[in-house]
């Protein structure tokens, strides 16, 4: 595949990130776990892309964390917040939009 093929999926991949990560976190997961679920379901998202991303929302009060310290490694778990919540919900609401508007573009 060519680099800017490449680029453009990647790009087209970011747009969506919010919005999987916020809906997945309806139930609470650790990065890893989290890492793992967006794979399973041919998400792709590295590491170094997920972490600051889950921080960012973080801040943005989209996500609250706590830290399980049970474990022999201590572990941050994320979870969406009740203003993630209203996001999300607004989000979904503008990506049917989206999807909607496109599927006429293209003519699918």
């Amino acid at each position: 595949m060519d680099t800017v093929l490449e680029n453009l999926i990647l790009e087209l991949n970011r747009g969506t990130q919010v919005l999987t990560v916020l809906n997945i976190l309806r139930d609470e997961q650790y990065g890893y776990a989290l890492l793992q679920k967006l794979n399973d379901n041919d998400i792709s998202i590295e590491a170094g892309t997920l972490y600051p991303l889950l921080r960012r929302l973080e801040k943005q009060n989209l996500l609250v964390s706590s830290w399980d310290k049970l474990e022999p490694r201590p572990r941050k778990y994320y979870k969406i917040s009740n203003y993630g919540e209203e996001v999300l919900k607004k989000l979904k609401t503008e990506w049917s939009k989206i999807v909607k508007s496109m599927m006429n573009v293209l003519e699918v």
